[in-house]
């Protein structure tokens, strides 16, 4: 059984070795990815250009803009007479929030009726949510400095506020986008690497022709999905340390777990990825039917699994059907380990349910290659 499997193996090394521009590509493409959400993908949004219809100009409605710029979240790119000129300069794309503080901001401030028109372009739900709260929590400091403030005046005391909570933010207390995005990352590349490299696998050498020179040796199905996947197995492994790397050196996403059970689970993971694409190429008539169904599959499992959304904020049928993707299962493993610094002891339901998609897949991508071949 172990020569049959050995030389399944061989036949496939020889094959991704001999052609090196495939190779590269296959151990380039990860990293590429991998800096393009990096730098790309931000879940809270700054920077947000802003266009301000200032009518009152006077120090009230100045504070209240630098209080805004200080936050960090908006940047004044322009400024304009009115709301009608505010909405004009949001539809040209030259800003997406505008702030319109009416004539005489700073007399209606001291009456204790102060009002600030937020204009908000909703085509964007990041820059929306961002712009949304951001304004939101500035403007209600704002005003707690402004009552704060009177009441010294009028006691001549320093009057303090009621209530001050104390929250304290665990693992990733500067809530930094890529400590939670590049965990949930090495997951998807994975998942997408994994099945796109054995997808092609069977269905190639059907069109090709040489799967009736397969036919003819003693080679059982199980054997030859093995052999398939172990060379497969070893450009992941390699693409997932330089992920790793990556991710800690470059991005300095700390590392707080137990690395070697990390690479264990990771392995087991990727086994499962590699035996969904033979057998999405066991039941596929042609390479081109097998890319579609990667796509489809590595799209839906990147939406459903939690990479990006939260599960427990999707209907409830798609967080059903979130349940067929083993992404879904090594996202927690990966954060849990990777930022946590928790043990398999936390773990251990996430970690059975994909040691049964690997039974399951496995069997299961033999059987039906079985059935083709009968």
């Amino acid at each position: 059984m172990l020569q049959r499997i050995w030389a399944i193996t061989q036949k496939e090394l020889t094959l991704t070795l001999r052609d090196r521009g495939t190779l590269i590509i296959v151990l380039s493409i990860p990293l590429l990815q991998l800096l393009l959400f990096a730098y790309a993908i931000h879940t809270d949004v700054k920077h947000i250009p802003v266009v301000v219809a200032d009518q009152s100009l006077d120090s009230s409605s100045r504070a209240y803009l630098d209080a805004m710029v200080q936050s960090a979240y908006f940047e004044i790119v322009s400024a304009v007479s009115g709301e009608s000129d505010v909405v004009r300069a949001i539809d040209e794309g030259q800003a997406r929030v505008g702030i319109v503080i009416p004539p005489n901001f700073a007399t209606n401030v001291t009456q204790g009726d102060a009002q600030v028109l937020l204009v908000v372009d909703g085509s964007n739900s990041f820059t929306t949510l961002s712009a949304y709260n951001a304004a939101n929590v500035i403007a209600q400091n704002y005003a707690v400095k402004l009552v704060l403030s009177n009441l010294a005046q009028s006691s001549n005391s320093s009057p303090s506020s009621p209530l001050t909570a104390h929250v304290e933010i665990l693992y990733n207390p500067d809530l930094n986008d890529l400590w939670f995005l590049i965990p949930g990352m090495i997951g998807m590349l994975l998942q997408t690497q994994t099945i796109a490299l054995t997808a092609l696998a069977v269905v190639r050498e059907r069109e090709v022709g040489t799967m009736e020179q397969i036919l003819v040796t003693p080679i059982r199905p199980l054997e030859l999905m093995l052999g398939k996947t172990i060379p497969n197995l070893g450009i992941v492994v390699a693409n997932m340390a330089t992920i790793m790397l990556m991710g800690i050196v470059v991005f300095g996403v700390p590392f707080r777990g137990n690395l070697p059970l990390f690479t264990v689970l990771a392995l087991v993971y990727s086994t499962c990825g590699l035996g969904l694409g033979l057998l999405i190429s066991s039941i596929s008539q042609n390479q081109r039917q097998a890319q579609q169904l990667v796509m489809m599959i590595t799209f839906v499992g990147m939406f459903l699994s939690g990479f990006i959304f939260p599960r427990y904020a999707m209907p409830a049928i798609l967080s059903t059907i979130g349940y067929i993707f083993p992404l879904t299962y090594f996202i927690p493993i990966s954060r849990g380990i990777f930022t946590k610094g928790i043990g398999i002891e936390f773990l251990g339901g996430e970690v059975l349910a994909i040691v049964i998609f690997v039974v399951v897949i496995l069997f299961f991508s033999a059987r039906l290659f079985r059935q083709r071949l009968d």
